[in-house]
């Protein structure tokens, strides 16, 4: 069972009301997506954990960065409207980005966050949308083979910020033995 306390620990820090509201989505969601051992949820919660700055933010911090101005107009990310950049910028706990990934998850789960892309940071929606990112990934497979390199890459696309997500898994193994 996740709980505030578990993402307290893994993250140093009280997760306050919305580690509650992650939580309570986590253990809503994730039996969906056999989410189901020890190990996959030490990896999410690592994942989640880096991404959200501890389970602080659901939202992107906006700059706006260069990479962030980058953002406006992307093709890949079905940015084609002006201001599509920053409506669909990061949300959520493994920061879904852009108009084609708002309409798409969106779709796939019955929940209209392109036309409200603001419901991808309530905590619990925003598990939901975390575990099926995770299933469409096949994220469970790099779990189950301990490579924390492909879960990261699954989620980042690259290897930034590796060194935190490791010492979030480190504390998320240890308490989920």
């Amino acid at each position: 069972m996740t709980t505030k306390e578990l993402l307290d620990r893994v993250a140093l820090r009280d997760t306050g009301m919305t580690g509650a509201g992650i939580a309570a989505g986590l253990d809503l969601h994730c039996p969906v997506y056999d989410i189901d051992t020890h190990l996959r949820l030490a990896h999410l919660l690592a994942q989640a954990c880096h991404e959200t700055c501890g389970f602080k933010f659901l939202h992107e911090i906006w700059g706006p960065t260069p990479a962030q101005i980058g953002y406006e107009g992307r093709a890949d990310l079905g940015n084609t409207e002006p201001g599509d950049g920053y409506r669909f910028r990061g949300r959520g706990i493994f920061q879904l980005t852009g108009r084609a990934n708002y309409t798409r998850i969106g779709a796939a789960l019955g929940i209209g966050l392109e036309n409200d892309p603001e419901m991808a940071a309530d905590p619990s929606t925003s598990a939901e949308i975390a575990c099926f990112y995770w299933n469409a990934h096949n994220l469970n497979a790099a779990a189950d083979a301990n490579d924390i390199l492909r879960v990261t890459r699954g989620i980042n696309g690259g290897l930034n910020g590796l060194a935190d997500r490791e010492a979030c898994f480190a504390r998320a193994r240890e308490l989920l033995p």
